[in-house]
């Protein structure tokens, strides 16, 4: 069972899409973005159930074009942000690069999402035009929920869902409750396109800006409604308007090539995210009763890893990497203790993330990993992993209470 490393993810390109991809490279098609391109869009919102989706180069840069078009929309009254604390670096990144202040938002004990009371304590005091959320390992946050607080402080909602590809909560694919949402396909997500992200919306004229943004600023992808609008704006003859900007844009696009291997992986998605919810019960069946086990509500959970908490992380990450089992910290921890946030606004500590960061970790799950290899990863890892008691008296005191201060 040790001969081969049981990976933390891997790669869902099989050898048969490989040759695939050669035969149709041979055949000497447009490589840049292009019909394909139009077509996985078009596939990958009809699957999420949105009514546009746009392909980036990356889930990070899908998170940069959804912020940055809505600054650059006009629909924000200030830039004050509510960011998860347990999140990704890059959900955070784009707002600082672009002069938001953050501020970070204590997790769910159950979900490991936004801590409901957190949240809105953070709406009422600083009241943000904007907010952003991680669905944690593919469990979905508390939607309805959070979804009525957004209405009532007027904050507008986006979700990062790199993580939850195809997970359902109340009959509705996440990435679809929000203003927007992202997607990630790099290697050991639930599909990959080598590099690639995508982002969905219902929103027609930001779904417009993001074309524009996606390309330079300029108007050439953009519906026809707004490309003569905006040239009448602004007064643009034919021949002016090929290189006429709209906005300070970005080259976010990604190619025909990652678009052919992406509309290849969506013929499988089902499948995979099977898979994964498998798997995830699984686990649960074998160490819910004495570790840690993320909870959520969802019609189907297509789940990226198995998270819990130990309190000999490292000990227990040198006893599996012996046995050639991969494992990671659960995400990043807490953003607000990583070293950029540290030296930029000083550490931010909130008791459920601080559990997180120091005693976070989680094990594989991917397509290709089956029973017999999540039994000898939970073999292994109760031969020594120790409990962190008493971790649910301790999170759920932890979220009652918040008196620690989420903010710079």
């Amino acid at each position: 069972m040790t001969s081969n490393e049981i990976k933390l993810a891997d790669n869902t390109i099989t050898t048969d899409e490989l040759e695939n991809l050669s035969k149709w490279v041979t055949s000497n098609p447009q490589l840049t973005k292009g019909d394909l391109t139009l077509e996985f869009e078009r596939i990958f919102a009809d699957y999420i159930g949105s009514q546009y989706a746009i392909y980036v180069n990356s889930g990070s840069s899908a998170n940069l074009l959804m912020i940055y078009s809505l600054l650059e929309s006009g629909r924000l009254r200030n830039k004050q942000a509510i960011v998860p604390a347990v999140s990704w670096i890059t959900t955070l990144s784009p707002l600082v690069q672009l002069g938001f202040t953050p501020h970070l938002c204590e997790s769910d004990s159950e979900t490991l999402g936004v801590d409901l009371n957190h949240f809105e304590q953070l709406c009422k005091e600083h009241r943000p035009a904007v907010a952003i959320i991680v669905h944690v390992l593919g469990h979905p946050n508390k939607m309805k929920e959070l979804v009525s607080i957004c209405q009532k402080y007027d904050v507008l909602l986006l979700e990062d869902a790199c993580e939850a590809l195809g997970t359902v909560q109340d009959y509705n694919k996440l990435g679809n409750f929000g203003v927007a949402g992202s997607f990630s396909f790099y290697y050991g997500h639930h599909i990959s396109t080598i590099e690639g992200g995508m982002v969905t919306s219902n929103d027609n004229e930001l779904y417009n800006i993001m074309l524009s943004i996606r390309s330079h600023g300029w108007s050439r992808d953009v519906e026809g409604y707004y490309k003569v609008s905006w040239a009448k704006e602004h007064n643009i003859d034919p021949v002016r308007e090929l290189y006429t900007f709209y906005y300070p844009g970005f080259n976010l696009r990604s190619t025909d090539l990652n678009a052919f291997l992406g509309i290849s992986q969506m013929q499988k998605i089902d499948e995979i995210a099977e898979r994964r919810e498998q798997n995830f019960i699984q686990y649960q069946s074998r160490l819910a009763k004495r570790f840690y086990c993320q909870t959520s509500r969802f019609d189907k959970l297509s789940s990226f890893a198995f998270g819990t908490f130990v309190s000999n992380r490292l000990e227990v990450y040198k006893h599996l990497k012996a046995n050639k089992i991969e494992i990671r910290p659960l995400i990043c921890g807490s953003l607000g203790k990583q070293p950029f946030w540290v030296k930029k606004y000083g550490e931010t500590s909130l008791p459920v993330a601080d559990i997180v960061h120091e005693f976070g970790i989680y094990l594989p799950n991917h397509l290709g990993i089956d029973e017999h290899q999540i039994d000898f990863i939970c073999d292994k890892f109760l031969e020594v992993a120790q409990p962190m008691f008493p971790y649910k008296a301790e999170l759920a005191k932890q979220n009652q209470s918040h008196t620690s201060k989420a903010i710079i």
